[in-house]
């Protein structure tokens, strides 16, 4: 059975905030809930974005998805 959308969410900052990479693929957030679509993960990943707990990152050719400040420090370096 699928996960709340809190739950979800929890899970996926979660994920973003202990990974050893900064950013993360959209489909490294689909094993925070596999009951769940794809395409409701990403509407999900979008809405922590518009809350400031996710931000987007850009190689130029993917888009990526990481908590801000990690992303930041990760660029400074």
């Amino acid at each position: 059975m699928a996960l709340d959308v809190e739950e979800i969410k929890r899970n996926m900052i979660e994920k973003a905030t202990k990974s050893p990479k900064p950013q993360l693929y959209i489909k490294d957030f689909y094993a925070c809930d596999p009951d769940t679509k794809p395409r409701v993960i990403k509407n999900i990943a979008n809405d922590l974005v518009k809350e400031g707990k996710l931000a987007f990152w850009s190689s130029g050719s993917t888009t990526m998805y990481g908590i801000p400040s990690r992303i930041q420090d990760e660029e400074h370096k």
